[in-house]
């Protein structure tokens, strides 16, 4: 390493506080703090504007309960800044302490300047015959990110949470620059950005789906993988985490903290909630032969989980080569501190969290982990939606079911079951019935009610609903892995032709499908979730894997808006029928049979009677109607008919307590249905492959 001697004022620097840990202005200077348990000493670096020129080098004076810390008084907001971690470099005993490289502080609310990919990133000589247990000796500041320091002060003017209650939610899965780039109501240099979230446009169409919350890709700061660089591409999803603080700057157009606040601000003016899909399972330094950017040149032995008898390597619970450690104690102070942060200072209402079985483990998956506990009894975070991927690739990383009272999950068994169903699987309708009534047999323990699960037919990980209906194989080519990325079990059919056509038969019964799976997903019990772009119809050319397409293919098409395959308002009514039907929202567990005789659900034979055991039973079955009684106050009942079969399906329109008629409502494959009348008792036509919703009438 250099050798450096820079002039200081030592009236300019004081021991400072051990808390908060990062950064801190205070209106006269700036305290920093660094948590590193194994460090034998910490420099600050301090650089010009433009983070090019180091130009002040202070040793961090005090070390409390293993946070080195320093206040200078002449720091304010827009220092550039960074930290050379000393101690052993002994990979072998967990340790990869390498002062040559400058790492950003984890606690950075705002990253400056560029990166540039190179190999004195790394800690060891690449290339070198002893691989990551050689030194590197080169300095690696000039192609790093700088940390900077803020002012998160900011006033909410009159500004309020939409609170919108869990049985009312309805989510959009949505990439800030993939759902706005392609927009034509949006202005050029906005689209991309998290402004554009904002325009006029995009929000009325929000409105006009009926959604409730948003849900964003990543947008915590990360980086593109150098692999990808190198072929061209981008990580275009942004599960790559460098800092767990800073909004990734790409999605600003000047300061991302000021634009994503504004951004969350016009949303919920319109009523419409921001939830993050957060990535606090890895980070982007991958397994041991990855760079030394942050958390490795830190506390390797403390962010990261390692192989017990070989410390040398991460255990690697998610698939990335790398997995942190939440139960260790700063790791998981920085995680909870990361959520409260997001909350306070950006006003969002709520977190998916990525592959969230990883957060609970201490190795082995535990409910009751240490973050789970803090997530409980957090006063900030109980105000907000918390919602689980509830997997990893560990050993006992599913988890459907598994997570505590309080939280969300994504439920991939209302996906597969609803996928198959569509497809035109048999022998499934005891599971359709199940998904469609929110999963009990996982969700219905501990006091948890049906809005633990968050329905979903697709998200961004795999098809599109266009593509689920259009191609029975992943096309993944144009991502440079020969197609052996992403994954091959995707439940889907191309209906005849693999890919475009213009067989209208097939393209009517693709239109169907879609709408049979729209109408599903919103009818069932739960929290439905609906990926953002199904409703007109966006492809991806059958790649089920477009985490690095940060182009045309990964990008939203919107040129079918406004067409026949547009399904906006088919969204918009289910949403409405929702809000109109309480029965439909996740407000308690059915029970069927009451103790007073009567039913909050009722399944029904084509001919209306009650299923018996046998009809449970029918060999391969694909039809499933059932009624949904009214709450009691003067709600209409609801008549659902499923028919998964091909053919036309002869049914009697069931006899039910104060119900004379039934009125048509929606038939999916005749338009959303003219509020025609039929007396109960009435023969009704459920044409192949369609979904019928009547309403009951006196």
């Amino acid at each position: 390493m250099r050798s450096f001697s820079f002039p200081r004022a030592s009236n300019h620097v004081t021991a400072g506080a051990p808390h908060p840990l990062g950064a801190t202005w205070d209106g006269r200077g700036t305290n920093f703090a660094l948590f590193s348990a194994n460090a034998t000493k910490v420099e600050l670096c301090l650089f010009d504007r433009e983070g090019r020129r180091e130009t002040e080098r202070i040793t961090l004076p005090e070390r409390t309960d293993d946070v080195w810390h320093v206040y200078l008084s002449h720091i304010s907001p827009g220092q550039f800044y960074g930290y050379r971690v000393h101690g052993p470099y002994a990979p072998e005993a967990g340790h990869r302490f390498n002062p040559n490289k400058l790492v950003i502080d984890p606690y950075s609310k705002r990253l400056g300047g560029t990166f540039a990919w190179s190999d004195a990133h790394f800690g060891y000589r690449t290339g070198a015959r002893q691989a990551d247990l050689s030194f590197d000796k080169r300095d690696n500041a000039r192609g790093m990110l700088k940390s900077v320091v803020v002012d998160t002060a900011h006033s909410w003017t009159h500004q309020r949470r939409p609170a919108i209650a869990w049985e009312d939610t309805v989510i959009y899965e949505a990439h800030v620059k993939g759902l706005t780039q392609q927009r034509d109501d949006i202005p050029e240099t906005a689209r991309g950005k998290f402004r554009a979230l904002s325009e006029p446009g995009m929000i009325a169409h929000l409105r006009k789906l009926g959604v409730t919350a948003v849900e964003l890709l990543p947008i915590h700061a990360f980086l593109d993988d150098r692999h990808l660089l190198e072929r061209n591409l981008r990580n275009y999803w942004g599960y790559n985490t460098l800092s767990f603080f800073a909004p990734e700057a790409r999605y600003a157009v000047a300061n991302p903290l000021n634009e994503f606040r504004s951004t969350v601000a016009a949303l919920h003016d319109a009523g419409i909630e921001v939830i993050l899909d957060v990535v606090y399972n890895h980070t982007c330094e991958g397994n041991q032969m990855g760079p030394t950017l942050c958390y490795r040149g830190i506390d390797n032995a403390s962010y990261y989980w390692l192989l017990p008898d070989q410390p040398r390597y991460y255990d690697d619970f998610t698939g990335t080569g790398n997995s942190l450690k939440l139960a260790h104690p700063r790791v998981l102070q920085m995680v909870m501190d990361s959520l409260r942060y997001w909350v306070e200072t950006f006003h969002v209402d709520g977190f998916r969290f990525d592959l969230a079985s990883t957060l609970g483990r201490e190795p082995a998956f535990n409910r009751n982990a240490p973050f789970f506990a803090a997530v409980q009894q957090d006063p900030v975070l109980q105000r907000v939606k918390m919602i689980a991927e509830p997997w990893d690739v560990g050993l006992g990383g599913y988890q459907v079911g598994g997570f505590p009272t309080g939280w969300s999950e994504w439920n991939d068994i209302y996906r597969r079951t609803a996928r198959r169903y569509w497809r035109g699987e048999g022998n499934l309708i005891g599971d359709m019935a199940h998904a469609m009534t929110g999963s009990a047999a996982q969700f219905q323990h501990d006091g948890r009610g049906p809005r633990s699960s968050i329905n979903h037919v697709t998200v961004h990980d795999g098809f599109t609903l266009a593509d689920l209906v259009s191609y029975e194989g992943k096309h993944n080519e144009a991502n440079g892995e020969n197609n052996r990325d992403g994954s091959d079990d995707n439940v889907s059919t191309n209906c005849g032709v693999e890919g475009p056509t213009d067989d209208e038969n097939i393209l009517a019964l693709r239109r169907q499908l879609r709408r049979n799976q729209l109408v599903s997903l919103l009818l069932a019990q739960g929290v439905p979730l609906i990926l953002a772009g199904d409703e007109v119809d966006n492809s991806q050319n059958g790649n089920n894997n477009t985490y690095c397409q940060d182009n045309p293919t990964g990008w939203i098409d919107w040129s079918k808006a406004g067409s026949d395959d547009d399904l906006t308002e088919l969204i918009g009514t289910l949403t409405e029928i929702r809000r109109r039907f309480p029965q439909l929202q996740p407000h308690r567990w059915l029970e069927g049979k009451k103790e007073d005789g009567s039913y909050d659900v009722k399944w029904l034979t084509p001919a209306g009677t009650e299923m018996s055991e046998q009809d449970w039973n029918f060999p391969d079955g694909r039809f499933l109607c059932y009624v949904l009684s009214g709450d009691g106050d003067g709600t209409a009942p609801l008549y659902i008919v499923l028919n998964g079969t091909e053919e036309e399906m002869e049914i009697t329109l069931p006899e039910w307590p104060e119900t004379g008629r039934w009125l048509m409502f929606l038939d999916t494959a005749n338009g959303e249905g003219d509020g025609n009348a039929q007396p109960v008792g009435s023969k009704w036509k459920a044409r192949p492959r369609s979904v019928l919703v009547f309403a009951g009438a006196r």
